[in-house]
């Protein structure tokens, strides 16, 4: 097939995804990796569409996450390489596979918790994710209850593995959901 373009993945996804949220999270990740993709010179649209299918398989296998992608990508011609790179987003979580060495996979592991705690930020503001900054983010990040069920461990760590200044990683993922945020239902 080629190179995964995002209409490619979002023909993909229903196949194995029936839930509102993981759309929504599908949506979120698929915009953060946009923006990470505009700091690394990689192109929007495949960086885009790695972060949409991220998740392929977890609502079928929750418990087995990240170990059945190649078996439903493989099939729809998605190149190795890529498949490799979704992989990686849960190493040292749910999977040891595939260890994040480049750009897109050390920013999908990155960015996929990260943009819980923007979203939930976004959801808690009268006006959205419109006009959110960084240092507003930062005091939502430091707080452990505030959105409890993002793994600030596994940003930071994705922090260091990117070499980014967590205030870039973190207005990327800011500036690719506010270019969404109807997709996102956070306006």
């Amino acid at each position: 097939m080629g190179q995964l373009t995002l209409a490619k993945a979002k023909e993909i996804l229903p196949k194995y995804t029936t839930e509102d949220h993981l759309f929504t999270h599908a949506a979120a990740v698929s915009a953060a990796m946009g923006a990470m993709a505009a700091i690394y010179g990689g192109d929007k649209d495949h960086w885009e569409a790695i972060g949409y299918l991220h998740d392929v398989d977890y609502e079928k296998y929750p418990n087995e996450h990240c170990h059945h992608v190649r078996e439903f990508l493989a099939p729809e011609g998605v190149d190795e390489d890529d498949i490799k790179t979704i992989i990686s987003h849960g190493y040292g979580l749910c999977t040891d596979e595939v260890i994040p060495t480049t750009d897109i996979e050390k920013s999908l592991f990155t960015v996929d918790e990260l943009t819980g705690v923007v979203h939930a930020y976004a959801l808690m503001r009268p006006e959205g994710i419109t006009g959110m900054d960084v240092k507003g983010l930062k005091k939502k990040f430091k707080d452990k209850r505030f959105a409890a069920g993002c793994n600030r461990d596994v940003i930071k760590k994705g922090f260091e593995m990117l070499g980014l200044d967590q205030n870039v990683v973190m207005q990327a993922c800011i500036d690719g959901m506010t270019e969404h945020k109807d997709e996102l239902g956070l306006k």
